[in-house]
C-alpha cells in the first residue's frame, strides 16, 4: 500500500513537471513607439518681433498774441481741429474799457474788436489751459495740438539688426487686438540710446491713421526667408551636445528607422529648413520617440503622420 501511494505521488510530480516544460514565454516587444511627420514645402522665414510705440512727433502749442481777457473759447480736449479754425478770441483791457466810448465818437474806428486766435495745423487737441473769461498775457500757452501729419510708429531697433531694415521698406505690425497693418520705414534717428544700444526708427502707417497715441504694437523684422524650401518640425531634428552635427530618423520600411545626417538652414521657433539630403513628401520622419536611440531601431507607429 505504501509503495502504491509513493508511486502515485511521483507520477503526479512528473506529470506537472512535464506540463510546465511545455509552456513557452512570450517574446518581449523591443519596438519603440513613435509618431511620424512629413516635409512642408510652404516656405519658411526667420524673423523677430519687436515692440514699438504709436506717437505724435510734433506737438504744437498755440500761444496768446495779446494781453487781455478771453472773450470766447471754441475748443475742448480731444477735439480734432483744422488749420485756420478759430480757437479763441481775446479782448484787450483797453478795448474792453474804452471800446464802447471810442466807437460812439467814431464808429469807423471799430475799436474794441476781439483778436482771433486760430489753429496753425490739423490735429487733435490734447490740452486746453484756459477757460472763457480768463485773463491771459502775451505769450501764454492756450492749447496744445498734436500735429496729425507727424503721427508715426516709433520702433526701438537693436543696432545689430539695422542691416535688416532700410528706408522705404514696408513692415508688418500687429495691434494688441490681433489685427495687422503695414507701415513704411521713413527715417532713422541720428543717435543711439547709450544704455540699450537701440536706434529709433520712424515708421509711417499706410492708410488710415486711427491708432491711439502711446499704443504698443509688435513690428515684425524678417531676417531671412525662403519660399521654395523643405522644412520639418523642430522636434524632428536632433543634434549632438555641441550642436555641430544634426540628423533625423527616417523610416525605411513599416517598422524600421535609420539615422540620416542633414544640413539645416533657416530656423524658426517651430520649424527648421532642411538643405540636404533631398526629402520628398513620401518620406516618413520620426517626430516623437526619436531621442536617444541607436542609428537603426525597430519602431511601432502609434499615431498617423502630422
Amino acid at each position: 500500500m505504501k509503495k502504491f501511494i509513493l508511486s502515485f505521488i511521483l507520477s503526479t510530480i512528473l506529470f506537472i513537471s512535464c506540463k510546465d516544460s511545455t509552456v513557452t514565454e512570450k517574446p518581449i516587444d523591443a519596438s519603440v513607439p513613435v509618431t511620424l511627420t512629413t516635409i512642408d514645402t510652404s516656405g519658411i522665414a526667420s524673423y523677430i518681433d519687436l515692440n514699438a510705440t504709436a506717437a505724435y512727433l510734433v506737438k504744437n502749442t498755440i500761444k496768446s498774441s495779446a494781453t487781455g481777457y478771453l472773450n470766447s473759447v471754441n475748443v475742448a480736449t480731444n477735439d480734432f481741429v483744422t488749420n485756420g479754425k478759430e480757437l479763441f478770441s481775446i479782448k484787450t483791457r483797453e478795448a474792453k474799457v474804452l471800446g464802447n466810448t471810442i466807437n460812439k465818437i467814431d464808429p469807423t474806428l471799430n475799436f474794441g474788436g476781439a483778436i482771433r486766435v486760430r489753429s496753425n495745423t490739423n490735429g487733435i487737441v490734447t490740452m486746453v489751459n484756459v477757460q472763457d473769461g480768463d485773463y491771459v498775457q502775451d505769450g501764454d500757452v492756450l492749447v496744445t495740438i498734436n500735429d496729425a501729419k507727424s503721427f508715426a510708429i516709433i520702433l526701438s531697433l537693436p543696432y545689430e539688426l539695422k542691416s535688416y531694415v532700410s528706408i522705404g521698406q514696408q513692415l508688418i505690425f500687429t495691434l494688441p487686438d490681433g489685427t495687422s497693418r503695414i507701415a513704411t520705414v521713413q527715417k532713422f534717428s541720428p543717435t543711439v540710446d547709450a544704455t540699450s544700444q537701440t536706434q529709433n526708427v520712424v515708421l509711417k502707417i499706410n492708410g488710415k491713421q486711427d491708432i491711439p497715441e502711446n499704443l504698443i504694437v509688435k513690428v515684425r523684422i524678417y531676417k531671412s526667408s525662403n519660399f521654395k524650401t523643405v522644412s520639418l518640425p523642430k522636434s524632428a531634428v536632433l543634434s549632438d551636445e555641441t550642436e555641430t552635427d544634426f540628423w533625423i530618423m527616417k523610416m525605411i520600411n513599416s517598422n524600421t528607422a535609420i539615422k540620416v545626417p542633414i544640413q539645416k538652414g533657416i530656423q524658426t521657433e517651430d520649424r527648421i529648413e532642411i538643405i540636404s539630403p533631398v526629402l520628398t513628401r513620401e518620406d516618413k520622419i520620426l517626430l516623437t520617440g526619436n531621442y536617444g536611440v541607436a542609428d537603426t531601431i525597430k519602431v511601432k507607429v502609434i499615431k498617423k503622420e502630422l
